[in-house]
């Protein structure tokens, strides 16, 4: 039951503040010790987490490079009316690109030179250089790799110690999410230290749903919001001319930064309901102040993810969704008298 008014949060508690400073850091101390076991545990599986990371930045820039050939496929003319046709039709490079991971790259060449070169007759290409260039006699050649030794789809470093920083940046992603259980235990053992007997009992139930929350919401960026988000942004590099050249440890900061933005969002239901349980806050405050709340949740989204519209847009519609959750949960909990009504019996007198 909520708290009433005129009750202190504290009054109760044999803890001074300077007791409670105490224990923050106390918790922030086991907290921190932690998250270094689990960094250490990281470094271990570092490697193939990095692989894993990448998939999503390769995925998408296949897809982008795919698209790509096919659009420069379909745009390609004789440079002649009724000069050489391509050597595929539309059908076998799509089931190339699209079914088969190859690659192409639509190039030209003068057919009688390059029989030249290949049979050996170097001094009669040499003597005909003097002639103009003939554009006219060019025919189209595709050249095919797979796609995945296509150089514009790996991911580079631009230096020989990037490579050891985003070993680290993985080891600590790694143990952020393997902590993640620990450093929740903490924070709530630091909240329970506030309050009375009987409310700590919330604690022990907000916990493991805390710590739910925070996984789904990193796995719901990772496996969910990554491939909308990097489509979103290629396809705004292609209409602006621009070829991509990622580099992995600017996308490694994108990875780190964004699900755990997500993690953290995704608690928003409980700290209203923690908050609705102590007394602070009751569930027609949180009810008549919907629209204020879904603004703060737009500009934190915005805060929390990258300068696009499809990750503040994946971010701000459940955390929105998980707010008027969040009421219905005050409100289920919540005993007739606080929600504005009068028991029967009351009501009869």
């Amino acid at each position: 039951m909520p708290r009433t008014s005129d009750d202190d949060l504290f009054q109760s508690s044999t803890m001074t503040f300077g007791e409670h400073l105490e224990e923050l850091r106390t918790c922030l101390i086991r907290a921190s010790a932690g998250l270094a076991v689990t960094v250490l545990l990281g470094f271990l599986v570092a490697r193939p987490v990095v692989h894993l990371i990448e998939q999503p930045l390769r995925r998408a820039l296949g897809n982008y490079y795919s698209g790509r050939a096919l659009e420069t496929f379909d745009a390609w003319k004789p440079r002649t009316p009724g000069g050489p046709a391509l050597p595929y039709s539309r059908s076998e490079v799509t089931d190339a690109v699209e079914r088969q991971g190859m690659s192409l790259d639509l190039r030209e060449v003068h057919a009688d030179r390059l029989a030249r070169v290949l049979s050996g007759s170097a001094a009669t290409v040499a003597a005909s250089g003097t002639a103009p260039f003939d554009s006219g006699g060019l025919v189209p050649v595709i050249l095919w790799q797979p796609l995945s030794r296509d150089p514009r789809v790996s991911i580079t470093t631009l230096s020989a110690q990037e490579a050891f920083g985003i070993y680290v940046k993985a080891a600590l992603l790694v143990g952020v999410v393997l902590a993640s259980p620990w450093i929740f235990y903490q924070l709530w053992t630091f909240v329970a230290a506030g309050l009375y007997a009987h409310e700590r009992r919330w604690v022990w139930t907000f916990l493991p749903v805390s710590i739910g929350l925070f996984l789904a919401g990193v796995f719901l960026a990772f496996f969910f919001v990554f491939d909308f988000v990097l489509d979103y942004l290629l396809a705004f590099n292609s209409w602006l001319g621009l070829d991509p050249d990622p580099r992995i440890s600017e996308w490694l900061s994108f990875v780190l930064i964004l699900p755990i933005g997500f993690g953290i969002g995704f608690q928003l239901p409980l700290v209203m309901l923690f908050l609705e349980r102590i007394g602070i806050v009751d569930a027609g405050t949180y009810a008549k102040q919907w629209r204020g709340a879904l603004l703060a949740i737009a500009v934190v989204s915005a805060v929390l993810t990258p300068a696009d519209p499809y990750s503040l847009l994946f971010l701000a519609a459940p955390l929105s969704l998980l707010y008027f959750g969040g009421i219905l949960l005050c409100r289920r909990g919540t005993a007739p008298e606080s929600r504005g009504l009068q028991p029967a019996t009351k009501a009869s007198q």
